[in-house]
């Protein structure tokens, strides 16, 4: 990779999948999972030159660096970029460090505090660190969009707030919302969408990728494209949010229910096994490269009982640690999860401390080691029968230990286990 984060084209080939894939198997494959597609009509013709020129579509998501960790929800995009980067087509994965300091006013009911320069550099860092773990570094074009937009001047900006109405932009539901409440906008947030837009004209994208928060956003980049005189404006293709690992909530940090890319393998997997077997399949479609024949066929194996749930369930978690670690630490997940549930083992890697020899309650010592939030949190848990001790439930919320030397596992929940001397 070049030090402006441009590459040389590679020749178009499937990387995955054999030359003489048919432009409707790509077409299938790569909608797998997809929300939008506008216009439908343009992803075959786009194809179709694409096969017979030999030149690859240029694939662009961008992405602002407001958050240095991923989890595995963000991924849904990155991998519907692998998949066109699989078929020969050139991505470019574009971070925003300029429009970062605008803040994307998508969701948000209020104004998003901008950035500073040091945060922003900081989380691209770290971004770019994080998407090569499904992303081929060698075919990936990253670039930040201050190349062009430090160069912009006072007239580059008022020729491009140019390109929209106000009237367009308060269509946003985001604006309107925030509009019909009197709740201020400022002017440089109306000038998201339409940077977002030029990004495209920049880069000239044949194909942009967004969730389905972004479709405004999208839209928007077609109408900037063709005001600067682009002849075929982009397609855009939007991805879903993924649901948390509780089947319900949008997987979120702040909500507990997500899977982090820079988690264990350990606890990718464990996390992957405590899914619902309906969540299971939402999971193989949004998070692997699996083609739809293939899921196909596997979900009518498992109806047919010729494959159990809970084993496909476990494929599902090999896979997804084996993207962010490897396929032998994956397995090694894997057969830990084994040793620990199915054949009620005890891990191997049982984290130890160290205490005095003297009587401690073990709410106290829950909530102390964060296992509880608090004694309370600790004496609900204990209720409903989730902690054990040398592999014994405990029930008595005032049981008590350390009055002598020597060491106990304390387990609560199902993954969760702490080794105590008591010295």
């Amino acid at each position: 990779m070049k030090e402006d984060g441009r590459i040389h084209h590679s020749p178009f080939i499937a990387q995955r999948f054999p030359s003489t894939m048919t432009i409707e198997e790509q077409i299938t494959y790569l909608m797998k999972g997809a929300v939008d597609c506008i216009p439908a009509d343009e992803l075959p013709r786009k194809l179709e030159r694409s096969k017979r020129t030999g030149v690859p579509l240029r694939v662009k998501a961008g992405f602002d660096p407001t958050a240095p960790d991923i989890h595995i929800g963000h991924t849904v995009l990155i991998r519907k970029m692998r998949h066109f980067q699989q078929l020969g087509h050139q991505v470019i994965f574009l971070i925003g460090d300029f429009t970062a300091m605008i803040g994307d006013p998508s969701g948000r009911s209020a104004t998003r505090p901008p950035l500073t320069r040091e945060q922003i550099i900081e989380n691209a860092e770290t971004y770019k660190k994080q998407i090569f773990k499904l992303l081929d570094p060698e075919r990936t074009e990253l670039r930040f969009n201050s190349e062009w937009f430090a160069k912009f001047s006072a007239d580059d900006f008022i020729r491009l707030a140019a390109k929209a109405t106000v009237a367009q932009l308060l269509e946003r539901d985001d604006f309107k919302k925030r509009f019909e409440s009197q709740t201020p906008i400022s002017l440089h947030e109306l000038l998201y969408p339409l940077s977002q837009g030029y990004d495209s004209v920049a880069l000239e994208a044949d194909v942009e990728l967004g969730g389905t928060d972004q479709k405004f956003n999208l839209l928007m980049a077609r109408q900037v494209q063709r005001e600067y005189g682009v002849k075929e404006p982009q397609l855009i293709m939007t991805t879903p949010l993924l649901e948390g690992i509780d089947g319900v909530q949008k997987m979120s940090k702040s909500l507990g229910n997500y899977i982090g890319i820079t988690e264990s393998p350990g606890e990718i997997f464990g996390k992957v096994m405590s899914i619902s077997d309906e969540m299971m399949w939402r999971y193989y479609e949004l998070l692997t490269d699996l083609t739809p024949r293939e899921l196909e066929d596997m979900k009518a194996a498992c109806e047919k009982g010729a494959r159990n749930p809970r084993d496909l369930k476990a494929e599902l978690g090999r896979l997804i640690a084996a993207d962010f670690h490897s396929e032998h630490e994956a397995q090694q997940a894997s057969d830990e999860f084994d040793k620990t549930f199915r054949d009620r083992q005890m891990p191997s890697d049982i984290p130890a401390i160290e205490r005095p020899a003297e009587p401690i309650k073990l709410v106290k010592l829950l909530a102390a080691e964060g296992f509880a939030s608090s004694v309370a949190d600790a004496q609900r848990l204990i209720a409903q029968g989730g902690v054990r001790v040398n592999g014994e439930t405990v029930s008595d919320a005032k049981h008590e230990m350390g009055s002598t030397a020597g060491e106990v596992v304390i387990q609560a929940g199902r993954r969760r286990f702490l080794r105590v001397v008591f010295k």
